[in-house]
């Protein structure tokens, strides 16, 4: 269980405030308006920002103080971060090891996480020799050797068209079904939010609300969401 408890995130006049729980295992999406801070959050999270105020704990465990490879917590972000001079396997192969000394049974992993998400035998491409979708793919399968119970997604597949979206989207659900990990993702999709989310944190107005059922929001959404969705 993910708890934000009276979470504060200010920048200036921004301010950005949480207090929800995260059920073990759920598949999350966040909804908002750009700026809102769906993306801090995610940060605040995986612990590449501070909270101002408050306490983010899983299943009880503070997680102040722990450095973001510490913690429960694989994200993937919107650039996919690879590193262009290595190849694929071993941008995946960092989920294992840094420094990339993987033994055998390291590097079968690799061939296995790749092979998971449909890059059977392209691990010797490098980043610019992949498309947007296979390099989307990579990140995932760096993400799933990490072996975290919790996977962030700040729109890694945004720049996809729509069906490739929709099957990368599927993909994760699937590896997460699988895992039991917690999903939480960032869309600007609402039906990215109605194919694969139980449940919607909205975010807007300087809050991100409890999650509620993705049906449940999308057939009486509260004014906020309305507006948001009038206006994508």
């Amino acid at each position: 269980m993910l708890t934000l408890d009276g979470v504060e995130m200010r920048w200036g006049d921004w301010r950005l405030s949480a207090d929800l729980t995260v059920p073990g295992g759920a598949r999350v999406a966040l909804i908002g308006p750009s700026g809102a801070g769906k993306s801090t959050l995610l940060a605040a999270i995986a612990g590449f920002q501070d909270p101002d105020a408050g306490r983010i704990t899983w299943n009880g465990e503070d997680l102040a103080g722990m450095a973001p490879a510490q913690r429960p917590v694989a994200i993937i972000f919107q650039d996919n971060n690879l590193f262009p001079h290595l190849t694929a396997a071993e941008n995946v192969g960092l989920g294992l090891r840094p420094d990339l000394k993987l033994d055998a049974a390291g590097r079968a992993k690799v061939e296995e996480a790749l092979a998971r998400v449909g890059l059977d035998g392209l691990g010797q491409r490098k980043p610019g020799q992949l498309s947007g979708g296979q390099a989307a793919r990579v990140a995932l399968a760096r993400a799933l050797l990490r072996h975290k119970p919790i996977m962030l997604l700040d729109e890694p597949f945004g720049a996809l068209g729509p069906a490739l979206r929709a099957e990368m989207l599927a993909l994760v659900a699937e590896l997460a079904n699988e895992t039991g990990a917690t999903l939480i993702f960032v869309s600007h999709e609402p039906d990215d939010a109605r194919a694969i989310a139980d449940q919607v944190i909205l975010v807007a107005e300087g809050r991100a609300e409890s999650p509620v059922p993705t049906d449940e929001i999308f057939a009486n959404p509260p004014a906020a969401l309305s507006q948001y969705l009038g206006s994508s």
